[in-house]
């Protein structure tokens, strides 16, 4: 295994916040353009990694939800209205 394989994933909202913070650097329009595409790298690195994560937790909920005969057992969701 290579050293990227065997590092401790980072938890979704630190990278979803970290994501959220290379955006604001790039609309703030104000980086050179070599930070700019730093920034931008890093954001697609992180994106990318959001998006593992959040395909893992829907398999994760699949797995919970299916049935013995291997089909799925779901439910419309219905967001909650906490007004």
């Amino acid at each position: 295994m290579t050293d990227a394989t065997q590092a401790k994933p980072v938890d979704f909202e630190r990278a979803l916040a970290e994501l959220e913070s290379q955006v604001q650097r790039l609309e703030g329009g104000d980086l050179p353009l070599e930070d700019a595409l730093k920034a931008f790298e890093e954001g697609v690195r992180l994106t990318r990694q959001c998006q593992q994560s959040l395909d893992a937790a829907e398999q994760k909920v699949q797995l919970l939800l299916a049935k013995r005969d291997g089909s799925l057992d779901t439910e419309a969701f219905t967001p909650r209205d906490d007004s």
